[in-house]
């Protein structure tokens, strides 16, 4: 003789694992972000508190270098307690994209680049500058 509320619960558990195949067998797969390489460059190095320019340089693969891209900038400290700091990168030439960088105290810092590709892909990237010097 079997127990209703097991088979109950076998029949539940069938279709939530139905349900799951189903939901991930139907997703889009997302474009592999690794695809686009960023390298950045901050002047003056070693950076100091105060006015610096973050150079980055966006290559994707045999494509080369990425252009029309739009990349807002983010700036925040590794502690909490200061307000981030925000800037865009303009395209200074093919693939090459400069803006303005104020770091605002000496200390850690992190930061976040938010990409939107021309064909209107996003992607986030972030990067850590460490020992930001006093002035």
């Amino acid at each position: 003789m079997s127990c209703p509320l097991s088979r109950a619960w076998r029949t539940a558990v069938g279709f939530a694992l139905v349900a799951a195949l189903l939901a991930t067998g139907c997703s889009k797969p997302e474009a592999p972000q690794q695809a686009i390489t960023v390298d950045h460059e901050i002047r003056p190095l070693p950076a100091h508190a105060g006015r610096a320019i973050l150079t980055l340089r966006l290559t994707g693969g045999a494509r080369g270098a990425v252009t029309g891209a739009h990349i807002a900038i983010e700036a925040d400290m590794t502690h909490a307690g200061m307000a981030p700091a925000f800037g865009e990168a303009k395209e200074i030439e093919p693939g090459h994209y400069q803006s303005p960088l104020v770091f605002q105290m000496a200390g850690d810092w992190v930061i976040l680049l938010h990409i939107t590709l021309a064909d209107g892909k996003k992607l986030e990237r972030q990067f850590d500058v460490r020992g930001v010097e006093p002035n």
